[in-house]
């Protein structure tokens, strides 16, 4: 008898049905990047490489650049010594424009005296400090009330370099003749040593170092009140 050959059964994979009746799809892998965005990618990352390096570098130099200097670290008024406890030294950028007095002579600062009145947390610059007080041999301190409107705007500190001057009398005579005699003739430099604040009235009395020769003609000019300053340069602030 003739065995018929049986056909093996195969049977079809279905997938999955997903809870609601669909038939769930297999997932593909993600495809890969493009290869222009990859491109992207490495070019962006190398800039950022770049960008942290050449600040990295910035930082260097900035340091690299900056300078030891003495800073005042209390209020000093002029005339006064300077203790240790009144400077110390701190760091800036040497390329200011500015001249300071360097860290390494903080030491040589201390004992000397203040010409200039000296504020907390400013840099110190070398015409601020002296060795000697005004006036000193051949020099006398004269002083002069000037109203508002014969100051400058911005007003005259310890320091200034300014040129006393005669003005006429109110008939327009000159200097001399309103003056009486023994007055002062010709402009004459001075240096701004001590300014006071405005009193009720509105005038500032200025302390002037002046040169002992001509000390009387301008207090006996100052005491007519036809006197005027004019700023020549000024001194630290």
């Amino acid at each position: 008898m003739a065995h018929k050959s049986r056909t093996p059964h195969v049977q079809e994979f279905t997938p999955p049905s997903s809870p609601d009746g669909h038939q769930s799809r297999s997932r593909d892998p993600l495809p890969p990047l493009p290869r222009q965005r990859r491109r992207r990618m490495v070019v962006i990352g190398m800039l950022l490489v770049l960008t942290g390096a050449l600040s990295a570098a910035y930082l260097y130099t900035g340091i690299g650049d900056r300078a030891s200097v003495v800073m005042v670290t209390r209020d000093v008024p002029v005339g006064s010594p300077i203790d240790a406890s009144d400077v110390a030294t701190t760091q800036v950028d040497a390329g200011q424009g500015v001249t300071l007095v360097p860290g390494r002579q903080l030491q040589q600062v201390v004992g000397r005296v203040a010409a200039v009145d000296l504020r907390k947390g400013t840099l110190l610059a070398p015409s601020q400090v002296t060795t000697a007080l005004s006036p000193r041999t051949g020099q006398q301190v004269v002083p002069i009330a000037l109203r508002a409107s014969q100051l400058p705007a911005r007003g005259l500190a310890p320091g200034d370099q300014v040129l006393v001057i005669a003005t006429p009398g109110q008939q327009g005579e000159s200097p001399a003749t309103a003056a009486g005699g023994d007055q002062l003739t010709q402009d004459t430099a001075a240096t701004v040593d001590q300014v006071s604040s405005a009193d009720a009235e509105g005038s500032v009395r200025v302390d002037l170092v002046v040169d002992a020769r001509v000390g009387p003609a301008i207090a006996k000019q100052a005491s007519t009140g036809r006197l005027a300053v004019v700023v020549t340069s000024r001194g630290p602030r």
